[in-house]
């Protein structure tokens, strides 16, 4: 429930708004601590590499979260950050892989990436006319997060351009194909 709106806005647009950022700062929560797990748990040649790679990319999106919930707090309803709230908002499958070597952990990062951006793609999409204030913030967020894509896909293409499990669906399908 909305306890008071942003100036201009119609209690029942920050309502929708609130929803949208609801599901970003779940998202965002979800990755901080699948990128920290990754972290943790990746092996192979390229380990230092791409251990040192990931927790500037943590802390960055610890600040995403940070940034949605403040700017739910902002229109008047309590941001949720239980790891019960991260859990109820997903519509996808937590992430799978647990000891692996890097260009597992990575083509499967990349396909957590494929999903998020995607979704934060439509969250900005549905906050264009309703709060660009809103919109504006998960675009400058999603720039960044597409960046690190960009890092996850680099460290994944061989010399022809190919993107190690790429053409897979799912985390451990394109896991599979990168080892």
């Amino acid at each position: 429930m909305t306890a008071f709106s942003i100036p201009g806005l119609s209690a029942n647009d920050t309502e929708k708004a609130v929803a949208i950022l609801q599901k970003r700062l779940s998202a965002y929560n979800d990755l901080h601590l699948t990128l920290k797990h990754v972290h943790w748990n990746v092996v192979g040649k390229s380990f230092i590499a791409v251990h040192e790679m990931i927790d500037p990319q943590v802390e960055l999106v610890r600040g995403y979260a940070d940034a949605v919930a403040e700017r739910i707090a902002a229109m008047g309803t309590s941001p949720r950050g239980r790891a019960g709230d991260v859990v109820a908002d997903r519509d996808w499958d937590d992430y799978s892989l647990l000891r692996d070597t890097t260009d597992a952990h990575l083509a499967a990062l990349n396909k957590v990436y494929d999903g998020l951006i995607a979704s934060s793609r439509g969250a900005i999409a549905a906050l264009g006319d309703l709060d660009p204030v809103s919109e504006d913030l998960l675009i400058g967020q999603t720039g960044e997060l597409e960046k690190f894509q960009w890092f996850v896909r680099a460290h994944l293409e061989d010399e022809s351009g190919a993107i190690a499990g790429q053409s897979e669906h799912t985390e451990t399908g394109a896991a599979a194909q990168a080892r």
